[in-house]
């Protein structure tokens, strides 16, 4: 069983009846948005799981509110910056992967994921990323997760490739060639501080995803992010109009990020 088999497994078997749900009723007019932190709140309890994300970059495009909604989870609304919602197409190296403790797991532990996601606000205010799809190579971790946790992992065949400064991300769907991404990227050595948007779009502390008729919310921890600027040099991609959104790989995105990565740890649901 790979890693995030063993993590969706535990925390299947750890969380309380009722506990992290959100009411299907739920509205932002309950609570106001918590605020942007590049900080993340500590984790209630024991940690289930830790992660490293290494070489990530950040692809993000401005959308209509109105586009994101049909695809949130019951109770959730989108989350806004400047008066947008906003589009995430996120590749990174998943490695060093351990669960309540043991030693990170070989082989199954590591893989190149690519995720195209999306922001939400519940009606407590709480800010979370919502997965519309991710790509992995890992067929365990990709029965499991959605199984378990209905977290749309797709069997894929990624990869991660670096030279000379540039880096190159890309996933084609098994038994569906023609889902796939290619972006190359080139970061920049300067460093992005004290953007508000930039924390908006990585200072991410939780996910929700609707299992057996109710929205969820899994919290997780890691440092803040080291962010610099950086150049999208090439894109192929048709994961983004899959997921929903025609046409928007043919713009270039409004903000391109890439972090040398973060170790991240996860708690249960809250």
């Amino acid at each position: 069983m790979s890693i995030s088999a063993q993590f969706v497994l535990a925390l299947a078997h750890a969380q309380e009846p009722g506990a992290g749900t959100i009411d299907r009723r739920g509205t932002m007019a309950d609570a106001a948005a918590e605020p942007v932190s590049s900080v993340a709140p500590l984790l209630a309890g024991r940690v289930s799981a830790t992660q490293r994300w290494s070489k990530v970059t950040f692809l993000h495009w401005r959308v209509d509110p109105s586009r994101v909604a049909p695809l949130l989870p019951a109770g959730l609304v989108p989350d806004e910056f400047d008066g947008t919602s906003w589009v995430g197409l996120i590749p990174f190296a998943l490695d060093r992967a351990t669960v309540f403790g043991s030693p990170p797991v070989p082989f199954f532990g590591t893989f190149v994921e690519v995720n195209v996601r999306l922001y939400a606000v519940d009606a407590l205010g709480r800010r979370g990323v919502v997965f519309v799809s991710l790509e992995a190579s890992r067929l365990a971790a990709v029965v499991a997760a959605n199984a378990l946790f209905s977290l749309p992992y797709k069997w894929s065949r990624t990869s991660l490739g670096v030279s000379a400064g540039v880096y190159h991300y890309s996933a084609r769907r098994h038994l569906a060639g023609s889902l796939h991404t290619d972006i190359v990227v080139r970061p920049r050595a300067t460093r992005v501080d004290a953007d508000p948007l930039a924390d908006f779009l990585t200072a991410r502390w939780a996910l929700f995803t609707h299992v057996r008729a109710r929205t969820i919310r899994l919290r997780n921890h890691h440092e803040p992010w080291a962010l610099h600027p950086a150049e999208l040099a090439r894109l192929d991609d048709t994961l983004l109009a899959a997921a929903g959104f025609p046409g928007l790989a043919a713009r270039p995105p409004d903000s391109v990020l890439y972090s040398p990565g973060v170790t991240t740890r996860f708690g249960l649901a809250d």
